[in-house]
């Protein structure tokens, strides 16, 4: 379960990266514009003031996020990655922050290049985080003596949930696309206590909280926090610099 108002937590910094990715792409006049993993709509409104003539179709694997975009006026829908198919008039689809939840998302992409017209652009943004420290410390605690029992359910995307750039530029260059693939890392300057914990809680930490109590979930949480600030000092002015590594690539489908 997605919580809507918690992951628009940091919603500028977190939009930051979505809006680098649109901006490389040259579409002119879409007839279909397609938002895989919509959220809660926020940034698909920004996609129907770019193009405002196209059909604007809208998709969240998550009840919650649809809900909350359909308060903001998105006619979105539920409904799944893995099987989406794309519309014959779909010339642009943005993927924003979701194939990393995807583990066979290669073969994902390989079947849109395949299935979108000719002239469409595929635009995709993943993290690149995921050896990080606040990934990384993660994994060491809930595998710890102290939560791997109750954990053991849970599955944390490891350092492999994603590839780097030119893995995805081999692959979309191999389907015969003009690919544009690049990587940025933010560095970003979030505010109040525990403040990277508060960051991660809105995604990484979203299975561990689905797994745990109200009780253990705290106590994972008052766990996490102290090495969190360890990895991430806090300044003198009580903010933290936290390093936001995000992979991007933009592919134009041949014909």
């Amino acid at each position: 379960m997605w919580d809507p108002a918690k992951y628009l937590d940091y919603s500028d910094l977190r939009g930051r990266p979505f809006y680098d990715l649109i901006g490389r792409i040259s579409a002119a006049s879409p007839r279909r514009v397609v938002d895989l993993g919509c959220g809660p709509g926020t940034l698909t409104l920004d996609l129907a003031r770019r193009w405002p003539d196209a059909v604007l179709e809208a998709m969240d694997s998550s009840p919650e996020m649809v809900a909350a975009a359909r308060e903001r006026g998105v006619a979105a829908e539920v409904g799944d990655v893995r099987t989406w198919t794309p519309k014959p008039d779909t010339d642009v689809v943005v993927s924003n922050a979701v194939l990393q939840w995807v583990p066979e998302h290669e073969d994902l992409l390989r079947r849109w290049v395949s299935e979108l017209p000719a002239g469409a652009v595929l635009a995709v943004q993943v993290p690149g985080n995921f050896s990080a420290p606040s990934h990384a410390i993660t994994r060491q605690l809930a595998a710890s003596p102290a939560w791997a029992s109750r954990l053991s359910s849970v599955t944390l995307r490891a350092e492999d949930a994603v590839g780097e750039p030119r893995d995805y530029a081999n692959l979309l260059a191999d389907a015969g696309c003009l690919v544009d693939a690049w990587e940025t890392t933010y560095v970003q300057r979030l505010s109040g206590p525990r403040a990277v914990l508060e960051w991660i809680t809105g995604t990484a930490l979203r299975p561990i909280r689905a797994a745990l109590s109200d009780e253990d979930w705290a106590a994972f949480q008052d766990d996490l926090a102290p090495l969190l600030d360890e990895a991430y000092p806090p300044r003198p002015d009580g903010t933290t610099w936290f390093e936001f590594r995000r992979i991007f690539f933009v592919a134009s489908i041949p014909g």
